[in-house]
């Protein structure tokens, strides 16, 4: 998985102090789910290019895979996208391997983390679930400037239809702190999974990373509920934080969680299933509107209501 930023702001090899990597040499970095390699495939006053390689080993994965056994399908463990698309994987890479650059902190040239420099930044695959539309409804309220190219399913099989991955382009006269974090959030929230626990620390993670653009952006319900991978718990307290609301008072918390225990524990009938995978299709969509033909007693209509993802019903 190869993911690049490119700075053309003079003298472009500047960029070179900011994440603290030398541009005439090759850096490695072990990971928990493979290597990183950082390295400068062009350097020059005028166009500078920092490369992130990941190296992500799929049979690691699933020998270090913590947690009972039969949670995920034994194929799927090997067989995936993850080695090649863009993921959560890439977002904890770069936050290790560019961890000073992300905090907008440099020791020597603080005047250089604080301006905005004319920077491009490309990611070879990315899984976009909801298309192209989600990707510029995500970038273009920050300022980007997009290029996307949507790849086949199967170029040998024309009829099979579009994949869900795009090489992408990004462009903006941006601080690269604030590049960095936006694609550390919404890359995640682009492939609408991550490969670790999402608990409370996440909303931490996202109020940290989010400060400064998450609140005013017109997506940020749907950012903020993807990003904790649709818990709605978690989504609700950060919500509530992001917006400045009081949060719920600790009897209010106990009475939510205890109805959702309920929920969980109620067992599921066939209709409610069909609703539910109807919704998620529409989710990942990035549907808006929504026109159900011969609806019944209104089952969908009822839960479509219920989810402010919908705007028109």
């Amino acid at each position: 998985m190869l993911f690049t930023i490119t700075n053309t702001h003079s003298p472009a090899t500047d960029l070179g102090y900011l994440p603290h990597k030398s541009p005439f040499r090759i850096h490695s970095f072990e990971q928990v789910f493979g290597k990183a390699h950082v390295f400068y495939p062009e350097t020059s006053p005028e166009r500078c290019t920092a490369a992130l390689l990941l190296e992500i080993d799929p049979i690691g994965l699933v020998r270090n895979r913590r947690g009972p056994s039969g949670e995920a399908h034994a194929l799927e463990e090997y067989v995936n996208d993850r080695p090649y698309a863009a993921s959560s994987f890439l977002s904890v890479a770069i936050a290790r391997t560019f961890g000073t650059a992300i905090t907008g902190k440099s020791k020597e040239r603080q005047e250089l983390a604080d301006t905005p420099l004319q920077l491009e930044a490309r990611i070879t695959v990315l899984p976009c679930r909801g298309g192209e539309n989600l990707l510029r409804r995500l970038f273009e309220p920050l300022g980007y400037e997009i290029t996307a190219v949507r790849h086949p399913l199967d170029e040998k099989f024309p009829e099979w239809g579009e994949s869900p991955y795009f090489s992408v382009a990004l462009k903006a006269t941006i601080r690269l702190s604030d590049l960095l974090t936006h694609l550390y959030v919404l890359i995640p929230v682009l492939d609408d999974d991550k490969h670790y626990w999402v608990g409370d620390a996440e909303v931490e993670k996202l109020l940290r990373h989010g400060e400064g653009w998450l609140r005013e952006h017109p997506e940020r319900e749907l950012i903020t509920n993807r990003y904790l991978k649709h818990q709605k718990r978690l989504a609700r307290e950060a919500l509530s934080r992001l917006i400045g609301e009081e949060e719920p008072a600790a009897d209010e918390l106990a009475e939510t969680h205890t109805r959702e225990e309920e929920a969980i524990e109620k067992p599921i009938s066939l209709a409610e299933e069909r609703v539910g995978a109807v919704i998620a299709a529409l989710r990942s969509s990035g549907a808006k509107r929504v026109l159900d033909l011969g609806c019944g007693e209104g089952r969908l209509l009822r839960e479509l209501l219920k989810d402010k993802a919908f705007t028109e019903i």
